[in-house]
C-alpha cells in the first residue's frame, strides 16, 4: 500500500506515540515486541497489536505475526523528529519554566502533537539564545526562577 502519511501529517497522536515507542524501544534493547510497546505505551496487547497492524498497513512499520516489530525508514523519520519535539519542548519546559521533571515529560507528550515544524524550530532557537546570551550564570537562571515563581 502507498504511504498516504507525509512525514507524520494525517498521523494520530497515538500512532505517532506508537512510532516514538518502537523506536525508543530498539535503541534501548535492540528489538521491540508488542508485549514491550504496550507496556511502555500502558495499553493493552490487543490495542497494541491493533495500532501497529494500522502502522505497518500504512507502510511505516513492519510486524510479523507472534515476531518483532520494526519501522520503516519513513517510520523511524517520523519517530525521530517527535522525538525531537518531544526533547525540545521538555527542555524549554524543564530548564527555562522550572516545570517539574514529571509535568514537563507529560506536557511535552501533549503538545508534541499539535505544534507546527515552524514553532518547535523557533522555540528550539529561542531556548539555544537564552542559554548562550542571557543564562550564563547561575545567578541569572536563579532569577528568572525567582521572577517565573512570583504568585
Amino acid at each position: 500500500m502507498v504511504n498516504k502519511h507525509i512525514f507524520g501529517q494525517n498521523l494520530s497522536p497515538a500512532l505517532e506515540d506508537y512510532l516514538e515507542a518502537i523506536s525508543a524501544l530498539k535503541r534501548e534493547k535492540k528489538y521491540a515486541r508488542v508485549g514491550d510497546i504496550a507496556r511502555t505505551l500502558n495499553v493493552k496487547s490487543s490495542s497494541a497489536n491493533t495500532a501497529i497492524n494500522q502502522l505497518a498497513e500504512d507502510g511505516l512499520a513492519i510486524h510479523e505475526r507472534y515476531g518483532y516489530v520494526d519501522l520503516t525508514d519513513q517510520g523511524e523519520e517520523i519517530a525521530q523528529k517527535v522525538q525531537k519535539k518531544h526533547d525540545i519542548l521538555y527542555m524549554f519546559l524543564n530548564d527555562m519554566l522550572f516545570v517539574e521533571p514529571q509535568t514537563a515529560v507529560k506536557e511535552a507528550c501533549s503538545i508534541e502533537h499539535s505544534i507546527s515544524s515552524e514553532t518547535i524550530h523557533k522555540l528550539e532557537r529561542l531556548y539555544i539564545l537564552l542559554k548562550k546570551h542571557f543564562l550564563t550564570q547561575k545567578e541569572d537562571t536563579d532569577r528568572l526562577k525567582e521572577y517565573l515563581n512570583k504568585v
